[in-house]
């Protein structure tokens, strides 16, 4: 008997089950709101150069002011960078055809002047990030996500080893402390520090609410929680947006988001620990606990005879070599360095394409506000969509063809003119739909592949992949200033090429999730997709090369 045998008869997908995605909400709705943050916390209204004092201009108007000392763009629109040496006085003579002197502007000298009306306060407008500085305001994005890939490798280890539900008290504990931190930082690099620090623990949130999504649901159920995982996802992405909307200042903004970690606090006295993951421990009496727990719940109570101490002893030593595993053996064993290269792969092809979607909203012809809560609306049709997708078509189609077709719609918007804003902003919306569900997809997928005595490890792995790829998403967008279309053309290919790879995983549509490496390497050398030669199979880490 394996423990998914025991899962089933205790009810794979009941009360209990609900009850622990209720409490996973909070992760679940938080993420969004930190990790998108940055279209509304680094948010660049309208400015120009700010003017010297009044005594300089004698008594002329503001807007005469304006014209004499800031030139024109192409497009008629005051300079956001430059300003005029000297007052061309002579423009007022011509306020509208008229043209100052190219050869002496300068940077401008004084600040600059904000255009409030649409943020009251940005790190952006705070601390000057514009112009010549507004590397640093994207790179905020950078630091953040840096933060996040490194807790993905860190915690993914850590919660393999610990536990998820104790690794997920401390990632609640210390993205509310770091994001009231950030929240009152007094400078750039206060907030930078801070900023990195919340992604680490954020990181922590996202990977094992994922694993304990899925390790208390049997194969049949598998889809429906990953897909119900995700919904909340978007219904946090869309709350961000009406945040944002009601709160126009960042650092409140910050405060708002950063506060629902103290409900998660309180929630993980009744979130149970991973059954599946305690048994790979060996600690039998307290996966028999959460197991009789889980039965009663879902009036199962007629099972407590069977589900015994005895019964999961055994479970446990046929499942379970003894040995604590690690990052390498992601890559110790043909099969699993298969699919860990092709993962890591897809994984960072899903988050370039879409994050660098997310944090490209502006020229659409739309608010910022109203852009960003149609992306996250968009996320839920496309999630329903792909249930039944992944279900007929299984998770190796569906993976591939959303991330190819969010590729070609990136790639499509690069040839459209701006002044079609409507069939752009449709093809936009279109490509987000497309790369949430493969978003989406991939975290289900993923979690499939992997054996529970390393699927934290393996999460993590791909999650620190696709930190990467997210790291490295806002820093692209600066490439605009060498030819306008590169940002989007190289997420078009990028996301196209790494979608192909998804063709070379294997089908896990109604497979039971494997256990141990051992699992994965039998169900691999047994299948059409693995082309290695079983015979010259490695042996596995605490096991014996047999013939």
């Amino acid at each position: 008997m394996k423990f998914e045998d025991l899962l089933i008869d205790a009810g794979g997908l009941g009360r209990f089950q609900l009850f622990t995605f209720l409490l996973l909400t909070i992760p679940r709705l938080t993420l969004p709101l930190h990790f998108l943050i940055h279209n509304f916390l680094a948010g660049v209204p309208p400015h120009r150069c700010a003017l010297p004092t009044q005594d300089v201009f004698g008594n002329l108007t503001e807007e005469e002011q304006v014209l004499i000392s800031i030139p024109r763009e192409l497009g008629g629109t005051f300079s956001s960078c430059k300003m005029y040496r000297e007052p061309q006085v002579q423009l007022l003579e011509n306020s509208t055809g008229g043209a100052g002197n190219a050869s002496g502007l300068q940077s401008c000298q004084h600040g600059w002047v904000y255009d409030h009306s649409q943020f009251s306060s940005t790190i952006a407008t705070e601390w000057d990030l514009v112009c010549e500085q507004k590397r640093l305001n994207q790179a905020s994005a950078t630091f953040f996500f840096i933060g996040v890939t490194v807790g993905a490798i860190l915690v993914g280890y850590l919660s393999d080893r610990y536990g998820r539900r104790t690794m997920l008290l401390a990632c609640y504990v210390f993205t509310l402390v770091f994001g009231m931190a950030a929240a009152a930082s007094v400078n750039y690099t206060m907030l930078a520090v801070f900023r990195s620090l919340s992604g680490v623990s954020l990181s922590g949130l996202s990977i094992i609410t994922v694993a304990l999504s899925v390790e208390w649901v049997d194969t049949a159920n598998r889809t429906k929680a990953g897909i119900l995982n995700g919904l909340f996802w978007s219904i946090g992405n869309m709350l961000l947006s009406l945040l944002a909307y009601l709160i126009r200042d960042w650092r409140y903004l910050l405060i708002v988001v950063t506060s629902p970690c103290i409900l998660g606090i309180i929630s993980i006295w009744w979130l149970p620990e991973s059954a599946r993951w305690l048994l790979s421990k060996g600690k039998v009496k307290e996966a028999h606990a959460h197991l009789l727990r889980c039965s009663t719940m879902n009036r199962k109570k007629h099972l407590s005879s069977k589900i015994s101490t005895e019964v999961l002893s055994k479970i446990a030593q046929e499942e379970n070599t003894g040995t604590n595993y690690s990052f390498i053996d992601l890559f110790r064993t043909p099969v699993m360095r298969k699919i860990s290269l092709c993962t890591g792969v897809i994984w960072f092809g899903v988050a370039l394409a879409y994050y660098g979607i997310s944090l490209n909203i502006t020229g659409f012809g739309l608010d910022i506000y109203t852009t960003h809560f149609i992306y996250g609306a968009i996320e839920v049709p496309a999630k329903l969509s792909l249930y039944i997708f992944i279900t007929k078509g299984g998770r190796q189609c569906s993976q591939a063809w959303s991330l190819i077709i969010t590729g070609f719609s990136i790639g499509i918007n690069t040839v459209i003119p701006h002044s079609v804003s409507q069939l752009r902003t449709t093809i936009a919306i279109l490509g987000k739909a497309f790369s949430e569900a493969s978003f989406a997809c991939i975290y289900l997928y993923t979690a499939e592949l992997y054996p529970t005595v390393l699927r934290q490890n393996g999460i993590g792995y791909n999650a620190f992949s696709a930190r990467i790829a997210v790291s490295v998403a806002p820093l692209i967008l600066l490439l605009d200033d060498v030819w306008q279309p590169l940002p989007q053309v190289i997420y078009c290919f990028v996301a196209i090429l790494c979608g192909l790879m998804a063709f070379c995983l294997p089908e896990t549509l109604n497979v039971h999730l494997p256990e141990t490496v051992k699992d994965v390497e039998e169900q691999g050398t047994g299948s059409m997709w693995y082309k290695g030669n079983p015979q010259e199979d490695i042996p596995l880490k605490g096991e014996e090369k047999t013939y």
